[in-house]
Order: C-alpha cells, then sequence, then structure tokens
C-alpha cells in the first residue's frame, strides 16, 4: 500500500508540472525575416498533395513555418524543411497539449517570426476552444493583415479556416441526420469571429468529400447560414487527397492526382438563378427541402493544379464541370447544370453594407426603414421557413421611411429583401 501511495503522489507531480505544449524544431534557429506572399492552401485529409504543399512552402519565400496542432508529433517537419526541396529558414511543430498554451509567451513569438502557419489534422473543436478569442487567434489575424503570411491547414485544419464554420462542438454529424433535421444538436454552425482569410469571407468548408456522410451535411451548413443569417453563404470542400490554393488574386488551383483518383474540390453556393434561393423548409424537427439549392462548381485535380475557379466572381472557372443541387425530402439530388449566369458576389448582403436603415433590430413588432427607395422597386419581408409575410411593389419615387408592423407574427427570424430584377438586399430581423 506504501509503494502504491508514493507512486500516486509522484504522478500527480509530474501532472502538475508538465509543459503545456511540446515543441519540435528543424533547421535554423535565428529567426529570418522575409516577405511572405500570402495566400491560403487547403487539403481534404489523409497524405497531403506533395505539389500543393510545395506551393504552400515558396510562399513562405525562404522564411520560417510553423505547424500548430493539439495532437501528434514532428512528422511534417522533415516533411516539410528536407523532402520537398524548397529553401526554408526554419521548421516547428509546436503540440498543444492542452487550452492553456494559448498564454505561453514562447508560443506568441513563434506566431509572431512565422512567415507560414499550417494547421494539422485532428479535432476542429481543440482548435477552435483553444484559440478562439486568445492571443492565438489575434496574432494569427495580425499575420495575415499586417506580414500577408501563408496560412493553410488539412481535414480539422481546413475546417477551421471559413468565415463560418462547423464546429464539432458536440462531436460529428452525418448527411443522413443533418438533412433529416437541420436543427439537431450536433449541426453546430458556427460564427463567432475566428480567423479572417482573404476569399473565405461567408464561406464554410468541409473535407474528407469523398465520404458520402459529407455533401449533404455541407448543404444542409449553407442552409443555415442563408436561414439563421440571412446571407448566402458559400461552401469550399476537397475530397481527400486534394488540395484548394488560393493566390492573393483570388484564384483558387486544384491539385491532385486526377484521372488515376478521384481527386476533386468543389465550389458550392446558393442557386441564385431563382428569384427566391431560399430553402422552402429549414427547421428544426423537419426533414430540410430546398428546391433551389445549389450551383457547384466541380474541379478535378491534377498534379500541375491547372484547373482552377475564380474565387474573386464565383461564376469563372476552368477545367471544372456545373452541378445543381437540390434536396426534397431529405435526399440530397445532384444533377449536370449549366454554367452560372448570375452573381452572388453582385448580391447586396447584410446591414452593414445597406442603402436603408432598419431599426430597431431585435425589435417587439414595429420596424422603421429609413434611407433611399428610389434605388427599389419591390420589398418582401418572409419568415425563416420562406413563407411569404409582406410583398410591397410601389411606393413613392421620394419615399424616405416605411414603417412595417410585425406584431401579429410569431416571434422568431424574418428577411427582408428589397431589390430591382437584378440585385437583391436581404437583412435579417428578429422579431422577440
Amino acid at each position: 500500500m506504501k509503494h502504491i501511495l508514493i507512486g500516486i503522489v509522484l504522478f500527480v507531480q509530474i501532472g502538475l508540472y508538465a509543459q503545456s505544449y511540446t515543441s519540435y524544431f528543424t533547421g535554423n534557429s535565428t529567426d529570418l525575416i522575409t516577405t511572405p506572399l500570402g495566400g491560403t492552401c487547403m487539403m481534404g485529409g489523409a497524405s497531403e498533395h506533395d505539389e500543393a504543399m510545395k506551393w504552400f512552402l515558396q510562399r513562405a519565400n525562404g522564411g520560417d513555418v510553423l505547424v500548430l496542432r493539439a495532437s501528434g508529433s514532428d512528422g511534417y517537419n522533415d516533411y516539410m524543411y528536407t523532402d520537398l526541396g524548397i529553401t526554408l529558414n526554419s521548421v516547428e511543430t509546436i503540440v498543444f497539449n492542452d487550452a492553456s498554451a494559448a498564454n505561453e509567451i514562447y508560443v506568441h513569438n513563434k506566431i509572431k517570426n512565422a512567415e507560414a502557419i499550417w494547421f494539422a489534422g485532428g479535432d476542429q473543436w481543440n482548435y477552435i476552444s483553444y484559440w478562439r478569442n486568445t492571443a492565438i487567434d489575434s496574432l494569427v489575424n495580425d499575420g495575415l493583415e499586417n506580414r500577408n503570411i501563408v496560412v493553410g491547414g488539412t481535414s480539422a485544419g481546413m475546417a477551421i479556416l471559413g468565415n463560418y464554420y462547423f464546429s464539432a462542438s458536440i462531436g460529428t454529424v452525418t448527411s443522413t441526420v443533418a438533412l433529416n433535421n437541420p436543427y439537431n444538436s450536433n449541426v453546430t454552425v458556427d460564427s463567432t469571429e475566428f480567423l479572417n482569410i482573404d476569399y473565405l469571407h461567408n464561406v464554410i468548408t468541409d473535407t474528407h468529400y469523398d465520404n458520402p456522410d459529407r455533401k449533404g451535411r455541407h448543404t444542409v451548413f449553407l442552409a443555415r447560414i442563408l436561414t439563421d443569417y440571412g446571407i448566402a453563404g458559400k461552401g469550399i470542400a476537397c475530397n481527400e487527397y486534394t488540395a484548394v490554393c488560393i493566390d492573393e488574386n483570388g484564384l483558387a488551383r486544384v491539385f491532385g492526382d486526377y484521372p488515376n483518383y478521384p481527386e476533386t474540390a468543389y465550389f458550392l453556393q446558393p442557386n441564385c438563378e431563382f428569384t427566391d434561393f431560399t430553402p422552402e423548409n429549414c427547421s428544426a424537427g423537419n426533414p430540410l427541402e430546398w428546391t433551389a439549392g445549389l450551383k457547384v462548381y466541380k474541379v478535378n485535380g491534377t498534379n500541375n493544379g491547372a484547373n482552377s475557379f475564380d474565387l474573386s466572381d464565383w461564376k469563372t472557372g476552368s477545367g471544372g464541370t456545373w452541378e445543381d443541387w437540390s434536396v426534397n425530402n431529405r435526399i440530397l439530388t445532384e444533377v449536370v447544370g449549366s454554367e452560372i449566369d448570375c452573381a452572388l458576389a453582385d448580391i447586396i448582403e447584410g446591414e452593414e453594407n445597406s442603402f436603408i436603415n432598419i431599426h430597431p433590430n431585435p425589435t417587439h413588432g414595429k420596424l422603421f426603414l429609413e434611407g433611399d427607395f428610389s434605388h427599389f422597386n419591390y420589398l418582401e419581408i418572409t419568415s425563416a421557413t420562406g413563407k411569404l409575410i409582406k410583398k410591397i411593389n410601389e411606393w413613392s419615387e421620394t419615399t424616405s421611411q416605411m414603417i412595417i408592423d410585425l406584431k401579429e407574427e410569431s416571434t422568431g427570424v424574418y428577411f427582408i429583401k428589397i431589390g430591382t430584377k437584378d440585385k437583391t438586399e436581404t437583412v435579417r430581423v428578429i422579431l422577440e
């Protein structure tokens, strides 16, 4: 008994003094300041694509590469520093053993000195819960904004890169579960500010896309963003072994080993060819119904990244094919589609860009709309499920204020859409 007790005491002491992170370093320990080229590289999981990883490393411009992860060890060090033949000053992997590592000055300094940061695979909720609203995401965002660092990630490391993200805070979710109930507790679509990356504003990513449990749930994620936030969100997804590398101009090149393997990337957006592209039913406890669905550009990856999609307009592609996805009675249907002839980039979204000031929001019933209505010729109010509440087609050219009363409606989320035949602006309001 005595020996057992001593053993327990020693174990506790070791645990108390265990370091909150583990570092693996390769290369020159003296920091080298270079001018990185920026950009983002995302991979769908399994093994990295060598040519895409070379693209990522070259954009560090000979500087220091930092790998951040919450599990695993030093598997990237030799691969990045030696195996790919790209000249770098150093590669360091820092493994977060727990959330307290986010407070370590050593880790902060390494982020400040990095020209490239790679997020490894693992559990994305660890990354979010360890790093969000800490010095870690602040320093990464500072590097993106002020030093033009290049960032990238695979699997869970790709999952966290969009402005919206599936947090997996409760665990993963399958397409079957998500399509059957878009508000299942496991469908954790998060918009809390985290990483601010060029061309990934309003984007939600997904990975391991050759898994049949991914496309349906990704569609649900986008339906939720449209329903909950009034934002026509967009999606980027990769099959395993596939990479999407986005340069400073928004050109997304797709790397893979097609036609030897089905290594493909997908670019998804609500089908703005429909006048109303919101879901017919995206509500708690009911299957998703979405006739308009998504326009999807499907791109096979090549070893030289020759095929691409332009994220500056979400219309122009090279080497890919268009598909139309829709959901009826919890079944996702994918059919061959035509080239998109509208652009979500042309649709004004959100209150911050509005010509019309809408207040108060949230409201207890009465809304005041103020601004220059001469730009528009119709106004619609719809519920979160897409039910038309009110439509106004006529008003004076000198109208500068409207009052709308929703006090007879149920509490919840509503959308005020105002526009012309060529463009619409949608503002989300909350009725309390």
